[in-house]
């Protein structure tokens, strides 16, 4: 199973993975941790990240940016709308009604929607932690904006389905770095104590975040949080662009905005600008070559006028954080640090608004771009059977109030109950009690629509169905569970009906399904959450005979069957409960026909950039192999080829190179695999000789070596050297023949091929001389090496034998009585001790 963590983020993605040592960010193909979400479609494929990111000028209609906060959004959404004009690339309405992009890919017009596109940057994304892991990778866990709604989070989770991934869960990024900060700390207060109280401040690209978060020891629980959706660093662009665009307008008469592609140069800088500004207090530059209608363009700024240009911005940063504190009823007393990170945090306008808020310094412990990486990584990591982890529970919160509303039973109109408060932990389950007759559905929605930074508060519709009467004819009891998931997703999960069966001696308690301890997240329930839910109780059950509503989970049950004693007048019934089948009609979901189709097609994009990989590497290795001849032939192979052929194969070079940026610019891959094939029959045996004539005399050398060494055993045999005298006398007449014909091919090829040109084929190849070298050293070493044999005398036999028993071995015991075995060898000290052996 893998461990991944993505952080998708507006402008930049991050990818953490889980390893033997602990968490790490990967770096992609480039080298870089940091991936641009860009995604750029040409006539051939896609290109995806950086490679994209370097074609936002060149193809600026079609590299998309900036398409994380189309999720799930109509295209009449006010948003989409607005943001329409500051956009390069064009928006066009799907057939869903939901917002697409429109661009040319493949030479045709082509409009993707939002999930495809995402889908489009976790492919690559998923390739980068792949090439990490050096594995396949499908569980993960991706980061959300901890304001997403519902239907942005199931846009996501659909992008994921399409990139093949199995999102275990969609995690707000600020939790994401709560988990990042608290899981490696190890004074954190016991269980019992009282909790740790970190603030979380995130300042993105895109928007602004703030958690309160409380901390005790293997336990993180979110007490609020609160956050502004159009303040981040690219506000602060915007502001940039504006006076840039209003200063050029003045001083050069240009109209910036009429250009989509100056406009993109001007992003580009004015983002440099702001970071340079980050750091530099003084006047800075902004220059631009070439920017429209063949003008340089130049202007400066510094820090101090930054920020009053972006007094309206900086203002809106306090908000959020008294939104938090009162939310949590915190005092500033009560706060033990806080926590900054994300991009747009390093301006110091900002940082200083909070720490003045707060009347502390900031902390920076946390890496401000990887923290919500890692922190999905190790919530992967607690998921994953694969490794063993701290224990460590979260409790998030559920960021907007929802409600449910449906058609009264016992009063014509609509009732409606708020079953999930704002903070409200989360994930969590509450099972709601209904008497009907007939089929009923639920509406959910969220009930404050202004906090709501989302035009269409309807979340969906959940039919109830096959709810029928019990025999009697009276409204059957049925038990709705409704449920905050993992992924910060409502849902009507199950719905049961309960059937009264006859009158008995005992009782059979009725089960209804935990809502307050939920054991797939281990999650626990403070009693105020408890006291919420039975107050939610008596409420319901107050406003109509017919229809009960309440909020239950295990946990009260056990108290109140423990509280109140059996009651031996009441009467018992036996009960059943049949599941009921629910019909979902939800907020701009994705049918599974319309899935399964992104699906397919982005397979099958995958296939078109891999095959346009391996045509476009083709022709890159036709290319580089000309430049590389062209080169060599008048340098390192100008000895090997002869003037004429060098000419031919010179000019066969530039003809290839003339082809290739003209009608061999688009070709298929065959063609250069073809055209490199026939340009190495010219250039191969060229090549050849070279590598020949630096091989074939230490070849020669090592075959001369292993000659002389022999014969010099030859000699010293002949002469009688006692080393050598137990050699056979016809073995070695062999060896010398062997060793003479060794020789005289040697000087005889040696011969040739000193008087042979090095433009044409070598006499001999350096491989046939190590062949040559290895037949002689199997035919001479084996007779050349033999040992002399060891000729030991009686006596040192016979020590040996008597040494036997005193290691241990066998023959003592066998003639005890044996006075050659009794008496030990003179010379040994250790046997002198086997007589006062006792041996039976």
């Amino acid at each position: 199973m893998s461990v991944v963590g993505f952080d998708v983020g507006f402008q930049n993605c991050y990818v953490a993975v889980a390893r033997a040592g602990g968490i790490e960010t990967v770096a992609n193909e480039y080298s870089d941790r940091c991936t641009p979400a860009f995604v750029s479609f040409g006539p051939r494929n896609r290109a995806i990240g950086a490679a994209a990111k370097s074609q936002v000028v060149t193809n600026c209609k079609n590299t998309v940016q900036g398409f994380k906060r189309f999720h799930g959004r109509a295209f009449t959404d006010p948003y989409v709308q607005s943001a329409k004009s500051s956009l390069v690339y064009d928006l066009a309405q799907m057939p869903t009604g939901t917002t697409g992009i429109k661009v040319m890919y493949m030479e045709e017009e082509k409009v993707f929607s939002i999930e495809q596109v995402t889908g489009m940057l976790l492919t690559k994304l998923k390739e980068t932690a792949e090439a990490a892991l050096k594995k396949p990778v499908a569980d993960c866990v991706i980061s959300v904006p901890s304001f997403f709604s519902d239907a942005e989070r199931r846009s996501v989770i659909d992008a994921a389905q399409i990139a093949g991934l199995n999102c275990l869960r969609l995690m707000n990024e600020t939790t994401a770095v709560a988990l990042a900060y608290g899981i490696y700390k190890q004074d954190l207060p016991a269980a019992e104590e009282k909790p740790r109280t970190v603030v979380f401040v995130d300042v993105g690209h895109s928007s602004y975040q703030v958690y309160a978060c409380a901390f005790n020891k293997g336990k993180l629980k979110v007490l609020a949080s609160a956050f502004d959706p159009e303040l981040g660093g690219k506000d602060f662009d915007e502001m940039l662009v504006q006076y840039f665009c209003k200063d050029f307008g003045e001083r050069y008469k240009l109209d910036v905005r009429s250009k989509p592609r100056a406009l993109v140069r001007l992003y580009q800088e004015c983002e440099k600008l702001k970071k340079l500004m980050s750091a530099n207090s003084s006047d800075l530059p902004l220059n631009i070559e070439c920017f429209m209608n063949d003008i340089d363009v130049t202007g400066k700024l510094n820090r101090g006028q930054f920020e009053e240009m972006c007094a309206g911005l900086l203002a809106k940063v306090e908000g959020p954080l008294r939104s938090v504190m009162e939310q949590a009823k915190l005092k500033k007393e009560d706060i033990y640090a806080v926590e900054i990170i994300g991009g747009a945090s390093r301006i110091p306008a900002i940082k200083e608004r909070v720490g003045k808020f707060f009347g502390k310094e900031m902390s920076t412990t946390l890496n401000a771009d990887e923290a919500v990486a890692r922190g999905c990584a190790l919530q992967c990591a607690i998921l994953s059977p694969a490794f063993k982890v701290r224990e460590f529970s979260i409790t998030d919160v559920v960021p907007y109030p929802v409600s449910l509303r449906w058609n009264s039973a016992a009063e014509e109109g609509l009732s409606d109950c708020e079953v999930f408060p704002k903070n409200h932990p989360a994930p969590f389950s509450k099972v709601l009690t209904f008497y009907r007759k007939e089929p009923f559905s639920l509406e959910a929605y969220y009930n404050n629509p202004k906090e709501l930074p989302y035009p269409d508060p309807t979340i969906g519709q959940f039919q109830i169905q096959k709810v029928v009467p019990q025999a009697s004819g009276e409204s059957a009891k049925v038990k709705v569970k409704v449920r905050v998931n993992v992924h910060g997703v409502f849902s009507v999960s199950s719905a049961s009906l309960v059937e009264v069966l006859k009158s008995g001696e005992g009782e059979e308690p009725m089960e209804t399904d935990t809502a307050g301890k939920d054991e797939e997240n281990k999650m626990q329930v403070d009693q105020e959450d408890k006291e919420k839910a039975d107050g939610q109780k008596e409420n319901a059950d107050k406003k109509s005979d017919t229809e009960d509503m309440e909020t239950s989970n295990e946990e009260n049950k056990q108290e109140k069957k423990t509280d109140q004693p059996p009651q031996a007048k009441k009467p018992k019934v036996k009960t059943k409960t049949v599941d009921l089948p629910i019909e979902n009609s939800l907020h701009w979901q994705l049918s599974n026909d319309m899935l399964n189709l992104f699906v397919e097609n982005e397979g099958k994009m995958i296939m078109q950039d891999k095959l346009e990989k391996e045509r476009n590497d083709a022709k890159n290795g036709v290319e580089e192999y000309v430049y590389e001849m062209r080169d060599k032939l008048h340098g390192v192979l100008e000895k090997f080829v002869s003037e004429e052929d060098r000419d031919a194969f010179s000019l066969k070079l530039e003809d290839t190179e003339n082809w290739l940026y003209e009608e061999g610019e688009d070709q298929q891959k065959q063609v250069y695999i073809d055209k490199l094939t026939e340009l190495k029959k010219l250039g191969q045996p060229i090549q050849e000789r070279a590598m020949e004539a630096e091989e074939r005399p230490r070849a020669f050398e090592e075959l001369g070596k292993q000659i002389q060494q022999y014969m010099k055993i030859i000699e010293a045999y002949k002469a009688k050297d006692e080393l050598y005298d137990h050699l056979d006398e016809l073995e070695v007449m062999k060896v010398e023949k062997h060793v003479n014909d060794a020789m005289a091919w040697l000087n005889n090829k040696m011969n040739q091929q000193s008087k042979q040109s090095l433009t044409v084929a070598p006499v001999v190849k350096s491989q046939e001389i190590q062949a040559k070298t290895k037949e002689l050293y199997s035919a001479c070493n084996p007779t050349l090496s033999k040992s002399k044999p060891k000729v030991e005398p009686p006596k040192e036999e016979k020590a040996a034998e008597q040494n036997g028993p005193v290691n241990g071995q066998e023959g003592t015991e066998d003639q005890p009585n044996s006075p050659a075995k009794d008496q030990p060898a003179p010379e040994s000290g250790t046997e002198s001790k086997l007589p006062e052996m006792d041996i039976d």
